[in-house]
């Protein structure tokens, strides 16, 4: 291996630590990220119906109930909820439209909206455990990707939920919502971490195989 080529790959072992969101997304998109500002009358009027959004959720979770197996998959089942009340409170709420013009579920933000000045935020949904919220378990990731979701300058709020587990019903827990946090992303600090992968294409070439199972 040449030098150089160690190098590079020391390099990239080394992980990034703190990059600011909205450096990242300004980046990745060339659109900026909008701190939210307390003293904006308007910004403070987003704030107020984004309370009422998560108090209604709350509502329209704890009178079903979400019936999951594992914590980590309760957050996708909030997001429609989450949907649904912001075009209750008059907010145009949909999945995002990518750089190439198509919905996409997937992938950071889960909502874009539009509110009464006609200025489109966007709106992260997540859930947690109180006995977790203070540890280092990940629980954002953002990955660059050629449809990205941003394609404007806006807002980026987290909206996220306080589960518990009400009982059980055979091997899957029926969670209900205690308590939200509505976050300004813009100042959430980021961590990059470098991996390597292949495909299977690669992982199963015939040069690698040593011997196998022939049916």
């Amino acid at each position: 291996m040449s030098k150089e080529l160690e190098r590079v790959i020391s390099q990239m072992l080394k992980p990034l630590k703190g990059l600011p969101l909205g450096i990242v997304i300004e980046e990745l998109s060339g659109y900026n990220v909008i701190p939210f500002d307390k003293e904006n009358e308007k910004d403070v009027k987003i704030l107020n119906t984004l309370k009422n959004v998560a108090n209604k959720v709350i509502e329209d979770v704890n009178e079903i109930g979400i019936l999951r197996p594992r914590p980590n998959e309760v957050g996708n089942d909030i997001e429609p909820f989450v949907k649904k009340a912001l075009n209750t409170f008059g907010y145009n709420a949909d999945t995002p439209i990518t750089i190439k013009g198509k919905k996409k579920s997937t992938g950071y933000p889960d909502i874009e909206f539009i509110d009464e000045f006609n200025r489109t935020n966007y709106l992260e949904c997540k859930t947690f455990n109180i006995d977790n919220i203070s540890t280092t378990q990940r629980s954002f990731f953002l990955s660059p990707s050629d449809e990205f979701k941003v394609t404007k300058d806006a807002h980026h709020f987290g909206i996220s939920f306080e589960i518990f587990v009400e009982k059980s019903i055979d091997n899957k827990h029926l969670y209900k919502v205690k308590s939200w946090k509505i976050l300004d992303l813009s100042l959430l600090e980021l961590d990059v971490k470098h991996e390597f992968n292949a495909d299977n294409k690669r992982l199963y070439d015939n040069k690698l195989i040593i011997t196998e199972m022939k049916k």
